[in-house]
């Protein structure tokens, strides 16, 4: 029987898969976009190094600590300390620095008037704390210190109030039910448009800090405390705040999930020049990592050479700085007095 020839055809080597073509470049973008997807994840998830606090000073934190029930905003200006900054006092104009701090309505802007009360240059600090009682009622109280008391006497707050009590051993002033004054100190003064939450300031039964833990946890994140702060627990007045700063352009309205911030904490120093941190608190790392990544594209496209925007805001928006931590957007900006006396001195 013959044997069968042995074949001379060299069988042909296997081809190696290619990573570029095929199945090959489908499983390379599959690998790439895990690894990517896992360090996006890894990023979003992971805790970065933030700005270490001011500490509230003693007596500071003693008033914020006696503020009854919760809080829906807490607002601080240390009027004596930025009026002693250099910025004040070399680059504010006189006609800024006479101006009212702000303009009061009824009971109070008629006592102010009549003891010639300057806030801007008579208040040294105010504290402010806000409280909403059902759908419209809100009731404040605020904590004053400065040579204004000198000009709203016992002897004046009597002769021009409507009323007089003892409340929590302080002798308090009452004027048509809408404020009540009390002086606490030679020159310190408490006014509420609530008597009850004013008695309970003047007799408190517990630590503010540990009734009210979102509050003092943003009180905690506004970075810088002697200047000018606020800390906003509540949602509402986040996005009141936030609709009214945004109210005269519709194309930032939806910019960066603003409509979905919970919290917010905002703070400023005023020394050589502005620093100014903000930090927005949203529910999930997600809608902060989104949000961040939608203003600090906002902020770079602005700036862009070949924009309409001018050289001087394109030099703001190169110092400022956006990052995402855990759930909330970081927002820092550092304006030198330079910047400032550059500004006055163009036409």
């Amino acid at each position: 029987m013959a044997n069968n020839p042995v074949s001379d055809v060299t069988p042909a080597p296997l081809q190696k898969r290619s990573l570029k073509k095929g199945a090959g470049l489908l499983l390379s973008l599959s690998v790439i976009s895990t690894v990517v997807f896992l360090l996006l994840a890894l990023w979003v998830n992971w805790p970065k190094q933030r700005v270490e606090p001011e500490p509230l000073s003693p007596s500071l934190r003693t008033m914020v600590d006696h503020i009854p029930d919760k809080s829906d905003a807490l607002i601080y200006i240390g009027l004596k300390d930025i009026r002693e900054s250099t910025l004040w006092q070399k680059i504010i104009p006189d006609s800024l620095k006479k101006a009212p701090l702000f303009e009061p309505k009824g009971a109070l802007n008629t006592i102010l008037k009549a003891a010639n009360v300057n806030p801007s240059a008579d208040v040294d600090t105010l504290l402010l704390s806000f409280k909403r009682h059902g759908y419209k009622e809100q009731s404040f109280l605020g904590i004053a210190s400065g040579s204004f008391t000198k000009k709203l006497s016992p002897s004046m707050l009597r002769n021009i109030s409507t009323s007089s009590e003892t409340l929590g051993n302080r002798q308090c002033y009452g004027f048509d039910s809408t404020l009540w004054l009390c002086p606490i100190s030679p020159n310190r003064m408490v006014l509420s448009n609530n008597k009850k939450m004013l008695t309970a300031f003047l007799m408190p039964t517990s630590s503010f800090f540990k009734r009210d833990s979102l509050s003092a946890a943003m009180i905690d994140k506004a970075v810088y405390k002697s200047h000018l702060w606020f800390a906003l627990p509540s949602a509402a007045w986040t996005a009141s705040a936030l609709q009214s700063l945004t109210s005269s352009n519709d194309g930032v309205k939806s910019l960066g999930n603003l409509n979905r911030i919970q919290h917010l904490a905002f703070s400023v120093r005023f020394k050589d020049g502005i620093e100014g941190n903000s930090e927005w608190v949203y529910n999930t790392n997600q809608a902060a990592y989104f949000a961040s990544t939608f203003l600090w594209g906002a902020v770079k496209l602005s700036g862009l050479t070949g924009t309409k925007t001018t050289e001087e805001t394109k030099d703001l928006l190169d110092r400022i700085k956006i990052q995402q931590n855990l759930n909330s957007v970081i927002i820092n900006t550092e304006l030198p007095l330079e910047l400032f006396q550059m500004a006055q001195k163009k036409p």
